[in-house]
This record gives structure tokens, sequence and C-alpha cells, in this order.
């Protein structure tokens, strides 16, 4: 399998040159806000994890962020998303934008959810899909030429920018022809909008076995050449279990696959063998620190239990600008539920964002998108739009610490 060096990594004065310098500055970024923030760091006993270990608590958001689009805030420090950054994913919202308007006086429908959101002052947003309720305007499906232009039209009118999609990624592979064809649908559609990436919500392969990680590499260097033809970044968005521990050495079990590990994790391997001129990622922050709870040892070579603890800014950095996206996704520790953490709106729980942008770095690069899977509720229907402004106002606080 080809390894590949990435190309776009800058070093020296170069990365420098890249966290103070706009890098696209015509792009706006969803932003996304909450009131404390995720820690990078989670401690490990001798053999056993801990509680993961919190960063110090951030100041809380106290209203929206003045600072239009300057690097600083009047003696405040350095912001750390600038304005045009601060996107967030419609999965978010997905009540909303589902939501009858004809049965509620609340935003409905994509163009008064888009309305609504840039009131809030988010920039940019990231599709999970192009479906809303069918008495909105445009009708049900969006997701045709038509459709796409409607979309543009809105966000256009709105000052809203979209960045990615959460969409089709061919089923097969080989690829069959009418798998070929949806994609290159969707990549029009990706381009009519505006898009700048694409890309799906699940992780290339849910094996643990190096073969199979080998198979999806091929399989996204080939869409990301179709992709890259159309000026498209095709990206993948991590789960917690991408970031385990891939099988590629040691015993074979009784169907001839190995049993040990090397010790690197399978997401890394994947970095390592696509090429980074097609193949992109999106770092779901939260289930990176789930990963960073649960996937600290395992298995070498020699049957010894090793320990490694997982560190997702680390990886991040390494990586630079293969990581163009990120969900923005908070959580408070929760030790019991076998994860480690709690998903709740961005800012309101314990992971450390003011280090982990602040290490990262590039913000006139990333594209971080606010992201909470539990905000739509069925007894209070005004809940995920309240919860964006909410995460919007914690994202537009976050500030550089002075040293």
């Amino acid at each position: 399998m080809t390894s590949y060096s990435d190309p776009s990594r800058p070093t020296g004065a170069d990365a420098a040159a890249l966290t103070d310098t706009p890098d696209e500055a015509l792009r706006r970024s969803l932003g996304v806000a909450r009131r404390r923030f995720l820690s990078t760091c989670t401690a490990v006993a001798a053999g056993a994890v801990a509680a993961p270990v919190l960063g110090a608590a951030p100041a809380l958001a106290h209203g929206r962020d003045h600072d239009h689009g300057h690097d600083h805030d009047h003696g405040r420090g350095q912001v750390l998303v600038p304005p045009h950054k601060r996107g967030i994913i419609l999965y978010t919202v997905r009540d909303a934008t589902a939501r009858d308007p004809l049965a509620s006086d609340l935003p409905s429908g994509f163009r008064e959810v888009f309305k609504q959101l840039a009131r809030h002052g988010y920039r940019q947003v990231e599709f999970a899909g192009y479906r809303q309720h069918a008495n909105a305007p445009g009708g049900d499906n969006l997701e045709t030429v038509e459709g796409a232009k409607l979309l543009r039209r809105w966000l256009d009118e709105y000052g809203l920018r979209a960045q990615g999609n959460h969409g089709f990624i061919p089923p097969s592979w080989p690829l069959t022809t009418a798998d070929r064809d949806t994609f290159q649908k969707h990549l029009e559609i990706a381009n009519i909008i505006g898009m700048d990436h694409m890309g799906t919500g699940g992780d290339p392969t849910g094996s643990s076995y190096r073969a199979d990680w080998d198979v999806a590499a091929d399989k996204w260097n080939a869409l990301g050449e179709i992709a890259r033809r159309e000026g498209i970044k095709l990206y993948t968005h991590n789960h917690d279990s991408a970031y385990g521990f891939l099988l590629d050495r040691g015993p074979l079990d009784d169907q001839g696959r190995p049993t040990r590990s090397s010790g690197i994790r399978k997401l890394e391997y994947f970095l390592k063998i696509t090429d980074p001129k097609l193949v992109w990622l999106e770092m779901d922050i939260f289930w990176a620190h789930v990963a960073q709870y649960k996937f600290h040892t395992y298995t070498a070579p020699d049957g010894s239990t090793r320990r490694n603890v997982f560190d997702p800014a680390g990886l991040v950095t390494r990586y630079n600008k293969r990581y163009p996206l990120f969900h923005a996704k908070d959580g408070v520790v929760d030790t019991a539920n076998g994860m480690g953490w709690d998903m709740v709106p961005f800012g309101t729980g314990d992971i450390d964002y003011t280090t982990f942008f602040s290490r990262v770095g590039l913000s006139n690069y990333r594209n971080p998108m606010v992201e909470d899977d539990n905000s739509p509720s069925a007894t209070d229907p005004a809940q995920s739009l309240r919860e964006a402004k909410i995460s919007y106002d914690n994202m537009a606080a976050l500030r550089r610490r002075r040293r």
C-alpha cells in the first residue's frame, strides 16, 4: 500500500504565516459557541482510565461577539474562531427544517431556518441532506439541480455560505455506473450551492483490520479524484471507533485475520495511505475525546499490553490542512456511561476548546461547525434553535489565553 507524504503541511515560517494570514478570505464558515470548553487530555491510571482531566474553565459568553472580523477584541485577546468561520451543521436543527410551517409559528424549512441562524450570527452551514417539510417553500426534496439553486439563493439572501454536506458516498466498490452517476449528481449540487467540500457522516469502514482499510483507501482515493476534477474536496467524518487501534500484527484467528496491533490507530493509518491531495477529514471533536477515553491500551505483537493515550489536537497538527472541518460538539465528563462523556450544547461542557483551537491554529482555514445531536426536543420545539444561539455566543467568546 502506498504511504503518502503531505505536501500541504507547512513548516517553520510558512506555518506561522498560515496561522496569522487569512486563507481564502472569501470563505465564510459556520460559527459555533459554548460556555465552557472540552478538555484535550484524559488521565490514565496504570492500566485503567480515570476521569478525563479538565482544563481551566474558560469564561462564559455574555452576548454576541462584536469584533467584526478582527483577530483581537479590545484587549480581550485573540479571537480563536473568526466571525466568518463560525458555522453549524443543520443536523443540530433538523427538527426545525422538518417542521410544518402550516402547523407552527416557529421557523420551519430551510429558508426560515437560514434566516434565524443568520440572526444568531452564523456565517456558514453544513448540510445533512437536502430534505425539509413538504409544506416549506420548494417542497420536501431539494436534492435536485433546481432545489440546489433555491438553496443557494436563500443562502445568499441571508449572507450564509455552505461548506459541506453529509451526503452520498457510493456503497459499491468497484463503482457501479448508477452509483457513479449519483455521486456526480451530488457533486453538481455541491457546486451549485457553492460548497468547497462534500463528505459523509460515517467512517470509511467499520472494520478493525488493515486489509479492509486498504480497500477503503483505494475507494476514497478514486472518489477523491472524481471530486477534485469538479473542484470539490471530499471528506470523511469520524466517530470514536475510527480512532481505535488497527489489528495488523500478531497471531491470526481462525479466519486468518490478525489479532494484535502495531499501535497505529485506524484513522491514522487511513491518513497515511490516502492521497493528501484527494482525501480530507472532518474531526468530530466530541467523538475524538470519547476515543481518547476508550482506546488507551492495545495488545502488542509480543502479547504485552501497551499504553497510548490519544491526543486529538496533536493528530490535527500533524496532518494540518487535511483537517479543514470540525464538528464542535461539547460534553460533560461521565465515567459511568462507557464513553467518558455526555453530549451537551457547545460551551456548556468540559472539553477545553480554548486549548484545542489554540493548538490546531490556522483559524482562517479551519471550519468549525457546531453540532449537538440532542438539541431537538419532543417537548420543547424551540429548543434546538435556542441552543444554536447559545452555542454561537459561546464560540464567539473564545479567546486565546494570554501568557
